[in-house]
């Protein structure tokens, strides 16, 4: 039994000593960079993709009317 408890005792040690800091100081910032938001450049990034997004919906519909009048059949043959 004691050679068991021998065996378990210095993986453990080695774990709370190298490992178990290491991963508490990376949860730690994680979560305090989730805490604070979004960053400057992440607000412009998502308010260009939301004008792209604008953008390319204003072309669908332009597309789609432009079929619509010269080929009024064209939702039906998908």
């Amino acid at each position: 039994m004691e050679g068991i408890a021998g065996i378990l005792i210095v993986p453990m040690i080695i774990f709370l000593i190298f490992v178990a800091p290491v991963w508490l100081i990376m949860h730690y910032r994680s979560q305090r960079q989730v805490g604070q938001g979004l960053t400057n450049s992440d607000i412009d990034s998502l308010n260009n993709l939301a004008h792209k997004a604008e953008v390319l919906g204003e072309r669908v519909k332009t597309l789609e009317s432009i079929l619509d009048a010269e080929a009024p059949q064209w939702r039906t043959k998908a």
